[in-house]
């Protein structure tokens, strides 16, 4: 990637969206184009700047976070989250809605800075804790129990749509859609869209 890497800065907190600002300013690899203090500020911000990565805090008046990135989401931006919370519900949200990474704001500069170029380049950045919360999330013995979005991806599926009318009714990339769909098949232990949605009808994951 040629020049500098543009970022937006959004965090309702005055005196924190000015310490992330500090933090990088020195940064040579990294302009920051913009900032605001909450969710639609970014959106349209994202809308008229197109930076590369938009540093967002989860909770914002107006328009928090989960909702203003998946606005943000097609206007090619990649969104990195950087918050205070990092519970499982929160995490989960944040991802579904299209967040390319969730970090903590104890995360120290080199690492801000590490994280925002592997953002920009399309790779999934996570703090340690919350890697470690999705991998023991994973790992736990739980009854398959659909999310709201997987079950609307589910009924999207159930109404005949492809995977790309999905992602325009649901204002979600294609990529996306397939990454629920699989995580439905796990869930179910299934391999095809067909049987998902007959296994989610027989176990009452799906209204019919």
């Amino acid at each position: 990637m040629n020049g500098k890497l543009r970022i937006i800065v959004v965090d309702d907190h005055t005196v924190m969206r000015a310490g992330v600002v500090a933090l990088l300013a020195a940064e040579p690899t990294i302009e920051i184009v913009g900032e605001a203090g909450d969710g639609r500020e970014a959106v349209a911000l994202a809308e008229r700047l197109r930076p590369d990565v938009a540093l967002l805090d989860l909770r914002m008046p107006v328009l928090d976070g989960v909702a203003a990135t998946a606005r943000i989401g097609p206007t090619g931006t990649r969104v990195l989250i950087l918050t205070t919370y990092d519970t499982d519900t929160e995490i989960e949200r944040a991802i579904e809605a299209g967040a390319i990474g969730y970090l903590l704001k104890d995360t120290t500069r080199d690492q801000l800075v590490d994280a925002i170029h592997a953002a920009a380049r399309g790779e999934t950045v996570l703090a340690p804790r919350v890697a470690e919360k999705l991998v023991a999330r994973m790992r736990r013995p739980e009854q398959a129990a659909l999310t709201a979005r997987e079950i609307d991806v589910l009924r999207a599926v159930a109404d005949g749509l492809s995977n790309a009318e999905i992602g325009r009714r649901l204002v979600i990339a294609e990529a996306t859609v397939k990454t629920h769909l699989l995580r439905v098949f796990a869930k179910l232990d299934v391999s095809d869209r067909t049987h998902a949605v007959v296994v989610a009808m027989d176990r009452g994951l799906l209204p019919r």
